[in-house]
């Protein structure tokens, strides 16, 4: 008698498994982000909407005579509208002659870890190189006063638009932190690639890389930060008969892998459309230690 109609077989299993172990990897690095950071809001992009960011400017109001109405300051803020989310699409083979010389531990599953990681860099870096566009900026003499006003004038900033920037994220590139700390005794933690110190200098989280250039120090609020994404699982996608594995409440990532009997190769395929932003561009500072104080 043929097995019932519906019944899920044992390639099923492997692949489906295999799937869904990479698109959780991918969800929980970004949930342990999140948590580093404090608040990381994700925001679903929406069919025909485009990536907008924001500053914002009081002109005061302050010249009063004694016994005159107060007059309004008068606060703008400013959208700016960048270039639409792109979708991004990878593919990674792997040969049946490369299982079966290596065995699938270190021809797949090896492979499949070096693939997560390098579409997460990715994002990582790119966010990184917007960091250092924050408008917020100034010259310091030494790497503590940097920090120090780095974070001041995020404060300050946020407090003339009467937004809340209680907590701080400073960015710093590694040797200088390391330069500065000496023989201190620092509790470092490492999470999803990135290293950083809690509570350190007045920052609630300051991120240790050498993806911020030297004699650079970059802050601002956790929550003007945002992850702009395109859901890989929307319905739409299927109708064209992709269907991807996704995971969670946040689907950051799709992934589908399937066996090319005509090559004799196992396919995978990874679609994600994502961004780390700044709600508000002049919310970021940018403060350069100087080499000659």
């Amino acid at each position: 008698m043929a097995a019932k109609e519906g019944l899920t077989m044992t390639t099923d299993i492997t692949i489906k498994a295999r799937e869904v172990d990479f698109v959780t990897r991918f969800g929980k690095n970004w949930d342990t982000l999140k948590e580093i950071f404090g608040i990381m809001n994700p925001i679903k992009k929406a069919p025909g909407t485009k990536l907008t960011a924001y500053t914002a400017s009081v002109t005061l109001e302050n010249s009063v005579a004694e016994g005159e109405e107060i007059p309004y300051s008068q606060a703008t803020v400013t959208p700016v509208a960048f270039d639409d989310l792109t979708i991004e699409k990878y593919a990674k083979a792997v040969s049946i002659e490369a299982v079966a010389q290596y065995g699938a531990t270190a021809a797949v599953q090896k492979t499949d870890e070096a693939f997560l990681n390098e579409l997460q860099n990715k994002v990582v870096n790119a966010f990184f190189t917007f960091l250092q566009t924050g408008q917020l900026t100034d010259t310091e003499s030494t790497f503590q006063m940097a920090v120090a006003m780095a974070i001041g004038k995020v404060k300050d900033k946020f407090d003339s638009i009467d937004r809340d920037a209680s907590k701080v994220v400073v960015f710093v590139n590694t040797l200088d932190a390391y330069r500065y700390l000496g023989a201190a005794s620092i509790s470092v933690q490492t999470a999803n690639g990135l290293t950083y110190i809690k509570n350190f200098l007045g920052a609630d989280v300051m991120i240790l890389s050498s993806r911020i250039p030297t004699n650079k120090v970059i802050a601002t609020p956790a929550d003007n930060i945002d992850l702009y994404y395109v859901d890989p699982g929307d319905a739409d996608f299927k109708t064209l008969g992709l269907d991807y594995t996704v995971q969670g409440e946040t689907n950051l990532i799709g992934f589908h892998a399937n066996g090319n009997y005509g090559t004799a190769v196992g396919e995978s395929f990874a679609l994600m459309g994502m961004t780390l932003w700044a709600e508000f561009l002049d919310g970021i500072a940018v403060v350069t230690v100087s080499a000659n104080p």
